[in-house]
């Protein structure tokens, strides 16, 4: 059987990356819903912001790197297309159950690799194609819609449930230009482009509706901040080790994590359903991970230097 690191050594590094991303994209996920009781959305998305800028420019610096990339157009769009992408997702953990939330942002890796195999030319491998369609299910299982399920439906919000939706394609669009940048760019200079794009385009919406945090809420929005930081770096280079689609499905993983948080934290209690879903969704995530690892691009070229 071989010890847990024996064992966690054979998963390829870049799943890897996107499971530990996956764990701190959890608690961000949680810091929010706390945060949202008596803060608007948008409000923290800008504490995010902020806090994820202050952090690029100080690890850019660390690491001698300068933050402006070679490919500047696509950085720029990974950034809007973040911007908007979280907009909806924070509003959807404010709005949503915790893990409903989550589930609906992670139907992201079927756009993903959709998009992937459209604008990337990466081809669907049957292994791939049962796996996404495994989690799909567990997808459905979870939120067990009115039109698959009449008497079962969750009966979320359409309009809420539209602005998550929305927000997962737009996510999957931001790990689809962060595969095609692949390892051109350090982690840390796309990680950058996102609050540098982002920043100028939040200000004008929060500043009419801001409210002065409590220091309880002080303390969650730096949590959001400091955990959605270190998610992104991992999560960017797992993007850039892995095929996009099979990359972002083990991003499952956060709707296992966002129920148990869900539980512990909330008092919302998981049914059936979930559970079924849960298992369908780790399996196929487990699957994924045996899958092998791909071949590692060429070492980018040395960083532009200020």
């Amino acid at each position: 059987m071989g010890t847990p690191a024996t064992l966690l050594g054979r998963i390829p590094p870049g799943l890897r990356y996107m499971a530990i991303g996956a764990f701190w994209f959890s608690l961000m996920s949680l810091f929010v819903r706390l945060a949202g009781a008596g803060l608007p959305s948008m409000q923290i998305v800008l504490a995010r912001i902020v806090i994820s800028l202050v952090l690029s420019i100080w690890m850019l610096r660390r690491a001698g790197l300068s933050p402006w990339g070679h490919n500047r157009p696509l950085l720029a769009l990974r950034g809007l297309l973040g911007f908007i992408a979280l907009s909806c997702f924070y509003y959807a953990l404010v709005h949503l159950p915790l893990a409903d939330a989550t589930v609906i942002q992670y139907m992201n890796p079927v756009f993903a690799a959709v998009l992937a195999a459209l604008l990337l030319g990466e081809r669907m491998r049957r292994r791939e194609l049962l796996c996404i369609l495994l989690s799909l299910v567990g997808v459905l299982a979870i939120t067990r819609p009115e039109f698959l399920a009449p008497g079962l439906g969750t009966r979320l919000p359409p309009a809420v449930v539209g602005i998550a939706v929305l927000g997962s394609v737009l996510s999957a669009g931001a790990y689809v230009a962060v595969r095609k940048l692949g390892r051109t760019e350090d982690p840390l200079v796309t990680v950058f482009w996102f609050p540098f794009i982002a920043l100028p385009l939040c200000l004008p919406i929060v500043l009419p509706m801001l409210i002065l945090p409590t220091p309880r809420e002080w303390l969650l929005l730096l949590a959001v901040g400091i955990s959605t930081h270190i998610a992104q770096v991992y999560m960017t280079r797992g993007l850039q080790l892995e095929r996009a689609g099979r990359a972002t499905a083990v991003g499952y993983l956060q709707i296992v994590l966002a129920g148990f948080w869900g539980l512990l934290v909330l008092g919302e209690q998981p049914d059936l359903f979930f559970l079924l879903g849960t298992v369908l969704i780790v399996s196929a995530t487990l699957a994924l991970a045996r899958g092998g690892a791909p071949r590692i691009p060429p070492s980018p070229p040395p960083p532009v230097r200020p």
